[in-house]
């Protein structure tokens, strides 16, 4: 981890892709930046309103069961493949790169997430396996607990395509594609061109994770994919694409668990 601060007070740590602690099985390859199942780091359990962001591929045929979740705003963003959604409220979708899903644990919901590209029966080593879906899944707590279990996904590939800073997730008032019950909190994606550049929301926090791509951060640097920034007090950072696409996902957060 890198840590930088600015004439502004602002204050970033920066985490590399190679320092995340890695899950894997015979069908999954799960690269957690925050303390996730077995890899428990007290000092290392959230930032601001978000828990969790795990850089997942899993080979076809592979997927997580059903299992329980409960209060809980759960955002899913493709990268590449398929993911298919089901759920005990009756409710399946297919997620596609450029889809937005959130799930609302709420009560209580059981869901399953699944690769249904064919199996070939041997799993060769990962990224490499043909058909792997590779997702990044995002968990924030909710500002209100005990709520009805709650499904939506939307395409924003078009609002992308314009190279700026989409809302895709989002409490009232974000005007973001998808709700979440969270107002003190906003995704934002941008798809960004060969030297493209767009500028981070204000936020006494904000969570910048690039998916694809390298991208140059205002005062900190280089990120290549997987590489992840953690800003307190950012005052409108920019980032660009010099050296061609790039993408990134921008969490926006206007509270905090604490630390």
């Amino acid at each position: 981890m890198t840590d930088i601060s600015t004439s502004r007070g602002t204050a970033i740590a920066v985490r590399r892709s190679d320092s995340r602690a890695v899950t894997r099985n015979p069908w999954l390859d799960s690269r957690h930046s925050f303390a996730f199942g077995r890899h428990y780091d007290p000092a290392n359990t959230h930032f601001g309103l978000l828990l969790v962001s795990n850089d997942d591929r899993v080979a076809p045929g592979g997927g997580f069961d059903t299992h329980p979740h409960r209060d809980m705003e759960i955002v899913t963003w493709v990268l590449a493949g398929e993911l298919v959604h089901t759920d005990s409220t009756g409710i399946s979708g297919v997620i596609r790169p450029g889809v937005v899903q959130r799930m609302s644990a709420g009560t209580g919901i059981m869901h399953a997430e699944m690769n249904a590209a064919p199996c070939s029966g041997v799993h060769q080593s990962f990224p490499g396996d043909p058909g792997t879906v590779h997702f990044i899944q995002m968990w924030v707590i909710p500002d209100t607990s005990g709520i009805t279990p709650g499904y939506a996904q939307i395409d924003v590939t078009d609002a992308l395509a314009t190279g700026s800073l989409v809302a895709i997730a989002g409490g009232v008032g974000s005007q973001a594609a998808v709700g979440i019950r969270q107002n003190n909190a906003v995704l934002h994606g941008a798809r960004l061109p060969g030297s493209g550049c767009v500028q981070l929301p204000s936020a006494p926090w904000v969570h910048l994770f690039v998916t694809r791509g390298t991208v140059t951060l205002e005062t900190a640097g280089d990120l290549a994919g997987g590489d992840a920034a953690r800003i307190r007090g950012c005052d409108g950072l920019t980032v660009s694409a010099p050296a061609g696409p790039a993408e990134i996902l921008v969490w926006e957060m206007h509270g905090s668990l604490g630390r």
